[in-house]
């Protein structure tokens, strides 16, 4: 029904700064909100950002102030901007999308992951 393109993940130095995107496309009538968790191994799935598409944000307390959220409504695309990365911030990123497909039911999605992995 939907695909969530990943992209951006990678090894970078603690201290320094990635950005994620991921872009919907598929049988979507509209999109309520799109962001991105993580998982880190041997932790639960965790909420990193998230944004509607009114711009209204939500971000996981270890994020704030170091992470941002944005989007492009028209391309159905989110970016999340991660600057000051910690080695904890080390973990699989997983693209979420809230969205109405195009027989006007309501879904969830969730892309394959990409990992990101901070050295110290």
């Amino acid at each position: 029904q939907v695909q969530l393109a990943e992209s951006g993940g990678g090894l970078v130095q603690a201290g320094g700064s990635l950005r994620l995107s991921c872009a919907a496309s598929g049988s979507i009538f509209s999109i309520a909100a799109m962001g991105w968790y993580r998982q880190a191994p041997g932790k639960r799935r965790e909420l990193v950002a998230t944004i509607s598409s009114g711009g209204v944000t939500d971000f996981g307390t270890s994020v704030k102030g170091r992470f941002t959220i944005s989007r492009d409504n028209a391309k159905n695309t989110v970016h999340l901007q991660m600057n000051s990365l910690k080695p904890e911030d080390t973990a699989v990123y997983y693209c979420n999308a809230d969205y109405t497909g195009v027989d006007l039911s309501r879904y969830r999605d969730w892309g394959q992951g990409t990992q990101v992995t901070v050295s110290s």
